[in-house]
């Protein structure tokens, strides 16, 4: 593990012998300020080793991380923080601060701050660390039902919900990764997405941690990440839809590339279309489709993704791939009311939009301290020997074609729902955003479920001046007169910028612009 410093310098260099006698020295120092197995923590550490070093050593005492976007609104992080009702809080310097100042995580019995002083906390990481020193192997004996971690949601569409992962699930996960992308041992990764970058050592590989804020992945340099990926040889990269648009825009070949995963959201086309250009022949561009509560579901090559492009821009939605083995992916009707037990009947015609459901091993069961959401999305069945599983609701829209493929179509609580059709964002989105001035748009729906007003936002290229407005409104019309479902849409409206989420820049805030769209339709109405 190498984390690059800026100037083509890196700060700091761990060998897995280093990063397995260092955790262990620091799973052992915790124990002695009383985090052990079972203790849920909260972690607030930046992406450097320290959160590499501290991440491994929680997991070897077996105690069980909390993981929030702290770029997050300040009340639905306390919210978050209030309901994980963690016993320790390791923080750099500035969120025990913030931790003080604004009643973060009083439950907190144990504090501990990366910081060269024990200010607002009990001890330093680095005590920490010196009192576990020369240390054992530490590994506590967990099972495979316990809870491992709890990660919480983006909260692109409400409060973050805090995700519980027992150990099978990460265990799964690393099965199902490593076979889905024919991952081999000895590659070099860079992770853009730091959490991602600790299932590296599961797999083998050396994980490069860029020099780059992670909560922005959209501002992103993509000079310095194209220095590191040539002073380190980098293999294989993940990165958000938005930090892949940057590499393409920046148009520099990587030539030791042989592997790029984007997730989070649809990947656009003409990004894959550009980014396919910049890696070797035989490189391989995924686009993986999941969620924090169950991942992977399915997956798709950018070639087979290209090939479907204009399938895309018909109005059939994005194509995602085919589930990843043994996951089993079904589309059941659309509901909005919870379903306590699968019955096969719920299941719609092939070929009909309907809710993607998952079961499978990586499939988590339950949210901690929300029992009404896990109600929502999670289906209890019994199978015909007699053991039972749970389906968790994706809470997306999408169908499966005549070859198996699973076509992704926007989220259920995003749909607009008029008094003749139901309309999905993305279905409807990628035939408007065809139009050369328009960078991306986003449907929502003003007005009540079953009586909704389809308006659409739309984001203009960079360039394009305002006073071409009215132009392309006319233009727009005409594409949508093209198509049934977009002859529905009957409002344009022009947004500076879309509002996107923390963690991967990419999903658009589609609850923001139906308030915004709201009050420009009916300047008497409050978002």
């Amino acid at each position: 593990m190498r984390c690059p410093g800026r100037n083509g310098r890196y700060d700091i260099a761990l060998s897995y012998a280093q990063l397995d006698a260092r955790s262990d020295a620091i799973a052992a120092g915790l124990a002695r300020h009383g985090i052990v197995r079972g203790t849920r923590t909260v972690v607030m550490v930046r992406p450097t080793p320290e959160f590499f070093l501290l991440m491994f050593a929680l997991f070897k005492a077996g105690a069980v991380p909390v993981l929030v976007d702290p770029g997050i609104d300040k009340r639905a992080l306390k919210q978050c923080l209030d309901e994980a009702q963690p016993e320790a809080f390791i923080g750099i310097p500035l969120a025990h601060l913030a931790r003080a100042v604004l009643g973060w995580a009083r439950s907190a019995r144990v504090r501990i701050t990366t910081g060269t002083r024990a200010w607002l906390s009990d001890a330093t990481l680095a005590q920490v660390e010196r009192d576990g020193a020369n240390a054992s192997a530490q590994l506590a004996d967990t099972q495979a039902d316990e809870v491992a971690a709890m990660l919480f949601t983006s909260g692109s569409t409400g409060v973050p919900k805090g995700v519980v992962y027992r150990h099978r699930h990460f265990v799964a996960q690393i099965d199902m990764l490593r076979n889905a992308f024919g991952i081999e041992a000895g590659g070099i990764d860079l992770p853009t997405f730091p959490p991602f970058a600790l299932f590296d050592p599961a797999l083998g590989l050396t994980s490069i941690i860029p020099d780059m804020d992670p909560t922005r992945p959209a501002k992103a340099d993509p000079r310095r990440l194209v220095q590191t990926i040539e002073r380190f040889g980098i293999t294989q990269l993940f990165g958000s839809p938005a930090l892949v648009a940057v590499l393409a825009r920046h148009g520099v070949h990587l030539p030791t590339v042989k592997r790029v995963t984007s997730a989070g959201a649809p990947v656009p086309a003409d990004v894959v279309a550009t980014m396919r250009t910049l890696l070797p022949d035989d490189a391989q561009l995924w686009t993986p489709y999941g969620a924090t509560e169950c991942l992977p579901v399915a997956v798709i090559e950018g070639r087979e993704l290209q090939e479907t492009r204009e399938a895309t821009e018909r109005g059939a939605g994005t194509c995602v791939g085919r589930p990843v083995p043994p996951n089993d992916v079904r589309i059941i009707r659309i509901d909005d009311a919870a379903i306590t037990e699968w019955d096969d009947a719920l299941q719609v015609q092939p070929g009909q939009v309907g809710e993607i459901t998952v079961a499978g091993p990586t499939a988590t069961d339950t949210y901690y301290n929300r029992d009404a959401a896990t109600r929502q999305a999670k289906i209890r069945e019994r199978r015909p020997d007699g053991s039972e599983r749970i389906v968790h609701r994706m809470g997306d829209l999408g169908w499966f074609d005549a070859e198996g493929r699973l076509w992704f179509c926007g989220r259920k609580t995003q749909r607009v729902v008029t008094a003749e059709a139901t309309l999905c964002t993305e279905q409807i989105e990628p035939i408007f955003n065809t139009h050369p001035d328009v960078r991306r748009t986003a449907l929502v729906g003003i007005g009540a479920l079953g009586a909704q007003r389809p308006v659409l936002c739309v984001e203009l290229r960079d360039g394009v001046k305002q006073d071409q407005q009215q132009r392309i409104t006319d233009e727009l019309r005409h594409v949508a007169n093209g198509h049934v479902q977009t002859a529905k849409v009957d409002a344009f409206l022009f947004h500076p910028k879309f509002p996107v989420d923390i963690r991967h820049n990419a999903k658009i805030g589609r609850e923001k612009l139906t308030a915004w769209a709201a009050q420009r339709l009916s300047p008497s109405l409050s978002p």
